[in-house]
């Protein structure tokens, strides 16, 4: 037994128009050049819906926060968030100092978290994250560590990266420093492994962060060239160089090309043999590990 349809056209209706449906018919809503509302309800056996057009005004006001919204939340396609720190139990070791923030959470109220290139921001946010934190800095762990030990040292206040850093942040620059030793000094297996400490030239990830990475690089979140030759060439800068830069010049200065590195040949940072795949170099590397 068919159904009859019932059809409205809005482009011919007022607003708050009522059409009445009988049970089993079908309510078609035919034009889509305006936002509306439909609100049923009983009356004596019957279905009532109250069809309502919104105003030219009351349809920005709906169209353009939901526009901002899906382009917020939607990461672009091929992109990966990634960010770095310990795995294992002394990860969740806490350095004694003092845990007073007083600019914890201000910037970043500020600025938009949603895109994936501001994840570090949201992290350092996260108590679940934090190793440690000061008055100045907070070091968090990673989900995507490229070694054994591998944390970031993060200021609390809002700096973009190394491009954006004056003689003024040079206190904070060998704060960041000393914090990072500090990580290294309480490693329990600081015998055995070498530390560096470095910025990435050209980071991929918003708000200034120090790397302190161990150089076994045993860790299954190492996949790619370019993950390799990060943290392996001149792409990768001694955290004291950095220092050194800023205080006689001011500012930090990246070569030009500097992103051709990332391109460069896999190569053992220890003993300069070339290896063509990194499941390759990830054997070669068994045989400098610690015994």
């Amino acid at each position: 037994m068919g159904v009859n349809p019932t059809t409205v056209d809005l482009m011919n209706i007022g607003k708050d128009k009522e059409v009445k449906v009988k049970p089993g018919q079908v309510l078609h809503i035919v034009n889509q050049l305006y936002p509306y509302t439909v609100q049923f309800s009983e009356e004596s056996g019957k279905t009532v819906a109250k069809v309502e057009k919104k105003t030219q005004a009351e349809k920005r006001l709906c169209e353009d926060p939901c526009k901002n919204s899906d382009e917020e939340n939607v990461p672009r396609k091929g992109m990966k968030m990634e960010a770095v720190d310990t795995p294992g139990s002394f990860a969740d070791r806490r350095l004694s100092s003092s845990s007073v923030s007083p600019n914890e959470g201000v910037s970043s109220k500020k600025e938009h978290l949603g895109h994936w290139t501001q994840g570090l921001k949201s992290s350092m946010q996260d108590p679940k994250m934090q190793v440690y934190k000061d008055e100045k800095t907070v070091v968090i762990k990673d989900k995507y560590p490229k070694a054994r030990y591998h944390w970031l040292i993060l200021p609390w206040d809002s700096i973009s990266s190394l491009q954006s850093v004056t003689k003024d942040h040079l206190e904070l620059l060998e704060h960041m420093h000393a914090v990072g030793e500090k990580m290294i000094e309480q490693c329990p297996d600081r015998e055995t492994l070498e530390f560096r400490l470095g910025y990435h030239a050209i980071p991929s990830m918003s708000q200034l962060h120090l790397h302190v990475i161990s150089q076994d690089f045993d860790s299954p979140a190492l996949k790619t060239k370019k993950h390799w030759n990060s943290f392996t060439t001149e792409y990768f800068l001694n955290s004291e160089d950095v220092i050194e830069m800023v205080r006689s010049k001011g500012k930090v200065t990246v070569r030009e090309h500097t992103s051709d590195l990332l391109k460069m040949p896999l190569r053992c940072h220890l003993c300069q043999k070339q290896l063509s795949t990194i499941p390759q170099l990830k054997t070669h590397l068994r045989k400098h590990w610690p015994q």
